[in-house]
Order: structure tokens, then C-alpha cells, then sequence
């Protein structure tokens, strides 16, 4: 399915659809204190930086639109969309706060419920990023589709947890049907490591890519960076990377490599050589 015509409106006018990572292996490694990011920044005081940035987003314009997307781990699902009509006119800090609040309990109990296998306690454990991406994707198609004008739709990423090499192909799949539909994906990480896969995906779609030096300040650099418009941009000195990993994750093994083989036909990744391709034969 072709992408929907796009028809901006005439002011800088944004629809902001933030993907929230609430992976509980990440945010439980920080209880026993040491170095990790959740011992300076719990998901509690994360939070307290997260909702005055949304509103903050929605006093800029009053035509503004801010959809928060849950990501955990077994799944993906809509917290808070300002444009609803449960929401529309109840965008006051303390009913927004509160709203957030009961729709994330609600989702960390469904997505532990619907987790298959053993229990695990890694930190380790990735979020489900090629679905919440899907789902911001899905949700700007609609809005693309539902009137003849619309605010200016870019993604962010507030990412804590690494990356699932097993989602590679989702996630790019994700990726290039963002920049098809020239949608920027905008990437701030918390977690430990750089973020590959946000990497790609802010330097594909023309996005800005962030990992945070100082997790205290996150509100600063969400509004000093991420609550700008996209034509407000192009007068703004924004953060650049200093480096892309551009590495794969191969089909087989779903692990990370520098060097593969490729197939010719599909393109699908190999760690090691195979006479015949498993995706294509």
C-alpha cells in the first residue's frame, strides 16, 4: 500500500508520536545501585522529565498533536493520544500525569502476562522496538488518510534498553517505510550502550540522534532539542553524531557481525557460507 499524499498545514505544526521504552528488566537493574542508568535515573524520576516535555509540546501550538507509545518487551500499545476525544481538552498537567500513570500500569501488567517462556532477569533483555514502530507508522498513515490537511509527523525514541538483533529486519523494514512516507525518527537514549538500530534509523530518515551525557538533564535536552518543529530546524544548531554503525545482524544466528555473506536474490545476511539461501532458496 502506497503512502498517503501528504498536505501540511501552513504553520510549523507537528504530530510528535514518542515510543516510551518500558522495558522492566532495564529499569529493575537499577535497585542494586552501581553504575547503571537506572540508579541515576529511575523510571519514576524518568517519567518526571518525560510529561512536562509532552506538555510542554502541546503549549507550543494548540493545533499540536502527542501520541506516547508504550514499548516493552512481549509487546506494544497507544498510552496517551492528545488528539482523542477522551483527551481533547484535559491537557492540563495533572489529569495528562495521571492518565499516563494508570494506562502504564495497565500495560506492564498486560505485557508480563502475555511473556512466553521462563522468566528473566537480565538487563539484557531488548524491548520490542520494530513493533512500537510499526505502530507510530500505522497511526500517521491514519491521520495522513483522515482530512485534507495535517501537522508535520515525526517520531521520537526515548530508547533505554539494547538492541534485539533479531528484529534487524523489522526494524529496518520499519525504517524505510518511514523515510518513504518522509517521516524523521528522532532517537534519545538512556541506556548503557549506543543505540545501532536508532542510529540507522536518525541518519536514514533525517532525524537527530542523541545519546544523553547527563542523564539528570534529560527535560533540558528533550526541550532544547526534540520540541522544536521541523521548519523550525533549519535555524537551529542541532547535535550531530560522530558515527553510524552501519553493521547488520545476520538471518541465521540473529547476532551482530562485521563481514557476512549476502545472497544475491534476497539480500538476506549470513554469518557463515551456505550453498543454498534458507529465505529465498
Amino acid at each position: 500500500m502506497s503512502s498517503a499524499p501528504s498536505k501540511l498545514y501552513a504553520d510549523d505544526v507537528s504530530l510528535v508520536v514518542v515510543l516510551l521504552d518500558v522495558n522492566p528488566f532495564f529499569w529493575a537493574a537499577g535497585a542494586s545501585g552501581g553504575n547503571h542508568p537506572a540508579a541515576t535515573l529511575p523510571f519514576s524520576k524518568f517519567l518526571k522529565h518525560v510529561i512536562p516535555f509532552l506538555n510542554s509540546l502541546l503549549l507550543l501550538n494548540q493545533l499540536n498533536r502527542v501520541v506516547l507509545i508504550a514499548t516493552g518487551t512481549n509487546s506494544c500499545g497507544y498510552i496517551y493520544d492528545s488528539g482523542s476525544s477522551g483527551s481533547e481538552g484535559n491537557n492540563r498537567v495533572p489529569k495528562v500525569y495521571s492518565e499516563i500513570l494508570r494506562n502504564l500500569a495497565e500495560f506492564v501488567e498486560n505485557d508480563r502476562k502475555v511473556g512466553r517462556g521462563p522468566e528473566r532477569v537480565a538487563s539484557s533483555v531488548p524491548s520490542l522496538l520494530s513493533g512500537s514502530l510499526s505502530l507510530a507508522l500505522c497511526y500517521i498513515q491514519r491521520v495522513f488518510r483522515s482530512g485534507p490537511i495535517h501537522p508535520q509527523p515525526r517520531i521520537l525514541c526515548l530508547q533505554a534498553s539494547p538492541d534485539g538483533p533479531e528484529q534487524y529486519v523489522a526494524v529496518m523494514n520499519a525504517i524505510f517505510s518511514a523515510q518513504r512516507s518522509m517521516v524523521p525518527i528522532d532517537s534519545c537514549v538512556v541506556g548503557v550502550y549506543h543505540s545501532a538500530f536508532l542510529q540507522q534509523a536518525s541518519y536514514i530518515t533525517g532525524g537527530v540522534y542523541l545519546k544523553l551525557p547527563q542523564l539528570d538533564g534529560l527535560c533540558q535536552y528533550l526541550l532544547a532539542i526534540f520540541a522544536s518543529g521541523l521548519q523550525s530546524r533549519s535555524f537551529l544548531q542541532l547535535p550531530k553524531p560522530a558515527g553510524v554503525d552501519f553493521r547488520a545482524s545476520c538471518f541465521c544466528h540473529k547476532k551482530t557481525i562485521d563481514m557476512g555473506y549476502v545472497c544475491s536474490v534476497c539480500l538476506s545476511i549470513f554469518c557463515k557460507h551456505h550453498r543454498r539461501c534458507s529465505t529465498c532458496g
